[in-house]
């Protein structure tokens, strides 16, 4: 048995990926404690989830996607856990996204720890977000990506989200991301398990939803100029749920488009695992679109959201011209579009409507490409 200690810089509540991972780990007979910065000091300090323990840990409030108090909150929290794991050394250290690698690569310089960087997504382009012209913030971009490739010969075993889906995929992933620069990885996409259908609740109209993290404005907008394009008596209900740096903004431009245009909206704010399954079950379409400007997004981001909506039968639109358009075209499970091509967004819209689809591939496979991957360093 080993004792593994994980760090995220999210409050864990829950972050799905890092719980899956956390659980999969436990069930293999290891002892797992995941140390979480609650940014908005909204959760217990405290708590177990399926044998998996988790440290939160408050140090101000801290807000997400910005600058200077985003990265001192960071900061302070990376040197608090580090702290902690100086005194009570783990066998194992397992950082989630490149802003926890700063951690490992001291433990393992000091004390030779084990180290695995699990890379969900190219932390280093979500500053450019809010404002992906600025030369400001693709500077500080720039820096960020490159400690986070200098960190890397610190770490011993990579896993990420994406990857190319066969050697005829026309587009790749982070692991193709990865391999440009010198990395090998192992790709476990973030899938949830299958679904059991829930009865509909909304069972008038038809809905087209987003469910997590409202960090941007421009998909949203995207979003509302390609509905405004459908007859009034067939446009859908928008609904979101989430919260985010963009949520206030994101709520003011749909709620002044209610008023004007009489499009039904309903947003709500955070949510937990229960009340997401739900919120899926009661849409007929997921929106998972985003401005491709911040890089993630052409090289290899995959939206949880597109699988857990799968897992529930309904389908999603997704960007055009990368890996979410191969996935999305072979497993039948949406449609993808060219960012901001309104009229094609809206037809896409209407030919999902009543459609329901299957997530052939579940969380299961991705398991035994997790186990495979760090069993070596449970022999040693």
């Amino acid at each position: 048995m080993a004792r593994i200690a994980m760090v995220v810089t999210n409050a864990c509540s829950p972050d799905p990926r890092v719980l899956r991972h956390a659980e999969w780990l436990v069930r293999e007979g290891h002892e797992v404690t995941v140390h979480a910065y609650d940014r908005q000091e909204l959760h217990p300090l405290s708590e177990s989830r399926h044998g998996v323990r988790i440290m939160r840990y408050h140090l101000g409030k801290s807000p997400y996607g910005g600058l200077m108090k985003t990265a001192l909150g960071i900061r302070q929290f990376n040197k608090n856990v580090l702290r902690g794991l100086t005194t009570n050394q783990p066998d194992i250290l397992y950082c989630h996204d490149a802003d926890t690698l700063v951690v490992g690569s001291i433990l393992k310089k000091k004390y030779g720890t084990t180290v695995v960087f699990d890379m969900h997504d190219l932390q280093h382009s979500w500053v450019r977000m809010p404002a992906p012209n600025s030369m400001i913030r693709r500077i500080i971009s720039k820096g960020m990506e490159s400690r986070m490739l200098n960190r890397l010969k610190f770490v011993d075993k990579i896993i990420t989200s994406s990857g190319k889906i066969s050697p005829n995929g026309k587009y790749g992933g982070f692991r193709e991301y990865l391999e440009e620069r010198g990395h090998s990885s192992t790709v476990v996409e973030n899938r949830p398990e299958q679904e059991t259908s829930l009865e509909r609740q909304d069972k008038t109209g038809w809905s087209v939803g987003y469910v997590g993290r409202v960090r941007e404005v421009d998909s949203f907008q995207f979003l509302l100029e390609a509905i405004l394009l459908i007859e009034a008596e067939k446009r859908p209900k928008i609904r979101i749920a989430g919260d985010g740096v963009a949520f206030q903004s994101v709520s003011n431009i749909l709620n002044s488009a209610q008023k004007k245009h009489g499009i039904e909206i309903e947003i709500t704010g955070r949510f937990d695992a229960e009340e997401s399954s739900q919120i899926i079950q009661n849409i007929d379409v997921m929106f998972a679109m985003y401005c491709p400007k911040r890089g993630n997004i052409l090289q290899g981001a995959l939206p949880v959201k597109m699988f857990d909506a799968a897992a529930h039968g309904v389908p999603s639109i997704v960007n055009s011209e990368c890996i979410m358009q191969d996935i999305v075209h072979l497993e039948e499970i949406g449609e993808s579009v060219e960012w901001l091509n309104r009229e094609d967004l809206a037809k896409s819209l209407l030919s999902l409507r009543g459609v329901r689809v299957e997530l052939a591939t579940t969380s299961e496979r991705e398991r035994k490409r997790f186990s495979k991957a760090l069993k070596p360093l449970f022999d040693c």
